[in-house]
């Protein structure tokens, strides 16, 4: 009995990890994505305003 509670403890922790990565994956996924949209809405800005910085 020992032994399959040592393996259900084992195989909890590891999907607790691979359950943890995947959502803090997802959650730096959506984060990169609105950063990169917000960059790309500055950088179009910039181009129309005609901003010259020599």
């Amino acid at each position: 009995m020992n032994i399959a509670l040592v393996i259900i403890i084992i195989v909890a922790i590891v999907l607790a990890i691979f359950g943890g990565l995947n959502a803090a994956f997802n959650w730096l996924l959506w984060v990169a994505l609105i950063v990169g949209v917000i960059a790309l809405i500055m950088f179009f800005l910039r181009v129309i305003g005609g901003r010259n910085r020599t």
